[in-house]
């Protein structure tokens, strides 16, 4: 597919420079060797035929090569994050094009790709000082990039952002116009980098980068009388459609929102359930309803079904609970990802405690996240972790105290 969509790219810089060629883009036929096609009698290299700005808005698309990582990027809950991803993503928009990401597990690796016109700009800290040789590359927005890590790591107290020497971000040489308007757009948005970097967020009343915010309440309003919260009768409706008891499904709810059907998370996620929107609307529940409570639970119980499919080979009830409760958290593929690490170190891959969710704790971590059986890269595990502890914790106290 990356070899189609490849060759697509060169006929679209092709057709515009030479309109003839259209006539005789049936005949085209590849040859051996890289890069090398035949127009009917005419031989065209492409190794030297990469895309520019003008290119790059004509077709759409601008791909983006990256690492995986807290400040570069990283998938959540189904959607994309990573300040650095969030930044060109905002650039990609500036010139009216979508943003495809393509990653790798090195800065080796990224340059590699970039010259060979695999993608069109580095979105990374590159150390800039280690390829300062390198004739091929234009860095953009040394000096602003380098602050830009600097302050992230300070504000975020993350020491390990922190890189060496100059950084930057990089177009190929024979990219001037893009180099000169990424170098732009950063120059103009060099003061609120760190705001354009964070999440984009939508409340109740709507508005995009809404504060996130959450009202936290009691996690039972009168054991007495065995009541949770005002929506136990939405609980126990939809948990009956899941195969749930209902108390576990109040007590995620505790877990995801405090019982505030407004709240709003940092990375965007919605209502009582806390739906992410892609996920909201996946589930069958528009923008609109997003945080109406019903509508909310609605499609999470919808989302724990997906996922007790999803898990339906792990026979043991209780232990399936367990990775639905994970993979609501932080996607059904970083738990598949630690899965399949467990089983590659000898730990039981079908059981959670002291087994694979060792492993998703370590998935912040690169030599974990960049192993070759690791398909969706970094996430913080720790939330996750205490994501599953905190719910089966409150789940044993609601069968406690409420019958």
């Amino acid at each position: 597919m990356q070899k189609i969509l490849s060759q697509i790219r060169v006929l679209l810089f092709m057709l515009l420079l030479i309109p003839s060629i259209s006539s005789c883009i049936e005949n085209k036929k590849e040859e051996k060797g890289i890069g090398v096609f035949n127009y009917g009698d005419q031989v065209i290299d492409d190794s030297d035929l990469f895309l520019d700005l003008p290119e790059i808005e004509m077709g759409g698309e601008l791909i983006v090569l990256t690492l995986y990582g807290p400040a570069s990027y990283f998938e959540f809950r189904g959607a994309d994050f990573g300040n650095q991803f969030l930044l060109v993503e905002e650039y990609a928009h500036s010139i009216g094009v979508r943003v495809r990401v393509d990653l790798s597990r090195s800065q080796e690796e990224l340059v590699g790709k970039l010259l060979k016109g695999e993608g069109d700009i580095i979105a990374y800290n590159l150390n800039a000082d280690h390829y300062a040789t390198d004739q091929q590359l234009t860095f953009c927005g040394v000096d602003i990039i380098t602050h830009f890590i600097d302050t992230l790591a300070k504000t975020t107290n993350d020491a390990s952002l922190k890189g060496t020497g100059k950084m930057a971000w990089a177009v190929r040489k024979d990219s001037p116009q893009l180099a000169k308007s990424v170098d732009k757009w950063l120059e103009d948005n060099e003061h609120q980098l760190l705001a354009l970097s964070m999440p984009r967020v939508e409340g109740s009343s709507g508005g995009r980068r809404t504060v996130p915010r959450r009202k936290v309440s009691s996690p039972m309003i009168d054991p007495a009388k065995g009541i949770i919260s005002h929506y136990d009768a939405l609980f126990r409706r939809y948990a009956n459609q899941c195969g749930w008891d209902w108390r576990l499904l109040a007590a995620q709810a505790y877990q995801e929102s405090a019982f505030d059907p407004d709240a709003v998370s940092w990375m965007g996620a919605q209502g009582l359930m806390q739906l992410m929107p892609r996920t909201a609307s996946a589930m069958g529940v528009a923008q609109a309803d997003v945080f109406d409570p019903e509508c909310n639970i609605r499609g999470a119980a919808k989302l724990i079904i997906r996922l007790n499919s999803h898990y339906a080979d792990i026979q043991n009830s209780g232990e399936r609970i367990n990775f639905i409760l994970a993979a609501y958290n932080a996607g059904s593929g970083h738990v598949d990802d630690a899965r399949r690490l467990a089983e590659k170190h000898g730990k039981n891959p079908d059981v959670w405690a002291g087994n694979v969710d060792d492993y998703v704790l370590n998935m912040r971590l690169a030599e974990y996240y960049n192993d070759p059986v690791v398909n969706h890269g970094y996430f913080n595990g720790n939330e996750t972790y205490n994501y599953v502890v905190n719910i089966r914790n409150r789940w044993d106290d609601y069968k406690n105290k409420v019958r």
